[in-house]
């Protein structure tokens, strides 16, 4: 890996957790698509796209309330594909060491969260002077570089030193001891799977499940016809419990 595979490797962590317009949460921070990147920079897209995805399962069910951040799932996706492609690991070994790496990463975010406070203070100082066109400046310009200053840094000293560092660490392991990592990366996507259903499998949503377990082992569709289908039903679902709801605020029928 180069010096600079390794810094672009820390601006996509950057770019993920950044909150800047398109990128973020719903994009790039997912390990799917930020693995994906990785896996561009380092040359090897497809088995980027494959460790990636394979991480993700572990995040289905991640809710960030609060302001809390359970674990970063940006920093897990991009070492771990990274160290997968760097390692010549396989999907569930990767998983293994990826996981871990995401609890740590959440000493990042609570970083930035509390001394980007200082920003607020900043902005209110301006305010009292009356110098309202440098409110950007505390709201914008100071926390993204501070940041950047704490991602891509860090990601690109994690990323460079230490694709080595797990490469000869896996090689050292054995046989018998990576069987164990693959093991506990094989039952990852399990738990995280396991953790979705808690928010799928309640109330009205029970019956979806159902539905899309019947369709997707019957029907033989792909993915994206699937997705559509999905997405069809979402709409027509919602609007029949608007119409409901509407009814029922006019004084007309309502179902229990």
């Amino acid at each position: 890996m180069t010096i600079w595979q390794a810094i672009l490797c820390g601006i996509v962590y950057y770019l993920a957790i950044g909150n800047m317009p398109f990128v973020g949460l719903w994009t790039l921070q997912r390990p799917l698509v930020c693995g994906f990147v990785v896996g561009i920079i380092l040359g090897d897209p497809l088995k980027g796209a494959v460790i990636g995805a394979t991480i993700n399962l572990v995040y289905l069910g991640f809710i960030s309330a609060g302001g809390s951040m359970p674990a970063d799932m940006a920093l897990s996706g991009i070492l771990g594909t990274a160290y997968a492609i760097t390692g010549g690991l396989n999907a569930k070994t990767a998983l293994s060491i990826a996981v871990p790496i995401g609890l740590l990463g959440t000493i990042v975010w609570y970083a930035r969260m509390t001394y980007g406070s200082v920003f607020v203070h900043l902005a209110d100082h301006y305010i009292e002077k009356e110098e309202y066109n440098k409110i950007w400046k505390a709201n914008v310009l100071y926390p993204q570089l501070l940041t950047a200053l704490i991602t891509i840094i860090p990601c690109t000293i994690a990323v460079y030193f230490g694709a080595s560092y797990i490469s000869g660490f896996v090689k050292a392991l054995g046989g018998t001891v990576l069987s164990i990592f693959e093991v506990i990366g094989g039952m990852m996507p399990a738990l995280g799977v396991a953790i979705t259903l808690q928010y799928i499998y309640k109330d009205d949503a029970r019956v979806f499940l159902y539905i899309g377990f019947v369709l997707a082992t019957y029907s033989k569709l792909g993915l994206l016809p699937l997705g559509v289908i999905s997405a069809l039903v979402a709409i027509v679902y919602i609007q029949i419990i608007n119409k409901i709801g509407k009814s029922t605020d006019q004084g007309g029928p309502h179902f229990e």
